[in-house]
């Protein structure tokens, strides 16, 4: 009995402690959105890997190419012109550079151009060494062009804002700044899956701030291409990754650097997938983490061991205890803890309403999955956790690997394909 008080006041305070984080998260997000980016805006290059043709392909492809940003050359990556997205990429690189002709041809005439823009498609190939998403960006980095200062890095998933591109860059005109980064946000859809999924994945998001442990996205992450060549990111970090993201957080942390979190980089995400589908997505992003941030992991093992064992301890003295004192004190600590979980999730509803104005019939729709699957949520982490203390083998886009160490991967099959 006074071992079960002991583990349910330390969730008590985790949990409280977690709640005000939100409330920073919050403030944070608040203070952001009201004050204009920085006037800092040299040249930057987006390279942005692409797979398959998602329905959201179009979209986005456009979105990046449209961004309200002084200078900016966009460079979508494939890894073979087999690929369903090549043809349609061609097209719409095609489209681009006639409007941009276009667009010169007015400069002559005296109309101000407001959005100079170079764009490009990169044929990767394969590599049995990286995983296809780094060899994509290494085989995007190639065609940099010369006076590029900013490099950034995107996801074809996310939804990018007009803004997002300017967001993203005005931090590195700090020099105390490494890397500036924002975040995926899953909104929820009419599906169980998808609204457990952001309920999942905004826990995450919102652990992001003004602090000295923030994770670098590779959805939405941008470095000065100086400090990216200073610490030979592509040389050291990206060779034998699978993941680009914790390998150039790790090079950072390495030299001393900061990633700072910049919430108007937040990007909707969105997937309608099925359960299953949801849970081996959410295994593979811990797997990922086990190997490339196992101090994150072994902390995530830690904290939802805690929950899981408080709660199975708590509600056998519900069911079996004889003392009705020792069955009620464990409800209310048990209850106690719920409601600090679900707060901090209504807080998320709250961020999502504000960070997505133009969502707000789907928020008003499902919105309340952020607090309501709370509950649900430490449970999966639970079995995501440990499932990775097992398992080092993740699928990625129809691509299997074999996760050995940071630094080493083994392909074992691409598409139906063995090796």
């Amino acid at each position: 009995m006074d071992g079960f008080f002991v583990f349910a006041i330390l969730l008590l305070l985790q949990s409280f402690l977690s709640l005000r984080g939100g409330f920073r998260f919050l403030r944070l997000l608040r203070k952001s959105l009201r004050l204009p980016p920085a006037p800092y805006h040299p040249r930057a290059a987006v390279i942005i890997p692409c797979k398959g043709c998602d329905e959201d392909l179009e979209r986005n492809a456009a979105r990046y190419l449209a961004q309200d940003y002084p200078s900016h050359q966009v460079i979508f990556v494939v890894a073979s012109e087999s690929d369903p997205a090549y043809g349609f990429l061609a097209s719409l690189i095609r489209q681009d550079r006639q409007k941009h002709e276009s667009s010169r041809l007015d400069e002559i005439s005296k109309i101000p151009v407001t959005n100079p823009l170079s764009s490009a498609l990169v044929v990767a190939g394969y590599s049995n060494h990286s995983g296809e998403k780094v060899n994509n960006l290494l085989a995007g980095l190639r065609a940099v062009d010369a006076g590029v200062e900013a490099l950034v890095f995107a996801d074809i998933d996310a939804e990018p804002h007009p803004g997002w591109l300017r967001a993203l860059v005005a931090p590195l005109g700090d020099p105390a700044v490494t890397v500036s980064t924002g975040f995926r946000w899953y909104l929820p859809g009419a599906r169980f899956a998808s609204r457990l999924r952001a309920a999942w994945d905004s826990s995450i998001a919102t652990m992001m701030g003004e602090h000295r442990h923030n994770l670098a996205w590779g959805g939405s992450m941008a470095i000065r291409r100086a400090d990216f060549n200073r610490l030979r990111i592509a040389e050291d970090y990206w060779q034998g990754t699978v993941s680009d993201d914790y390998a150039l957080a790790r090079a950072v942390r390495e030299a001393g650097g900061t990633i700072r979190f910049e919430p108007r980089c937040l990007l909707a995400s969105r997937n309608l997938g099925g359960f299953m589908e949801f849970l081996r997505w959410a295994n593979r992003q811990i797997i990922i983490t086990r190997v490339y941030h196992a101090r994150y992991w072994k902390l995530g093992v830690a904290s939802y061991a805690l929950y899981a064992l408080t709660f199975v301890w708590g509600l056998a003295l519900i069911l079996l205890s004889g003392s009705s004192v020792s069955r009620v004190a464990a409800a209310a600590m048990l209850s106690a803890i719920i409601a600090l979980g679900m707060a901090k999730g209504a807080l998320r509803s709250v961020a999502a309403r504000e960070i997505f104005p133009s969502e707000a019939s789907t928020l008003a729709r499902y919105g309340a999955c952020y607090w309501r699957l709370t509950p649900l949520v430490p449970w999966v982490m639970f079995w995501n956790f440990a499932v990775a203390g097992f398992v080092r083998r993740i699928e990625w886009r129809g691509t299997v690997y074999e996760l050995k160490s940071k630094t080493e991967l083994k392909v074992i099959r691409r598409g139906n394909e063995v090796l």
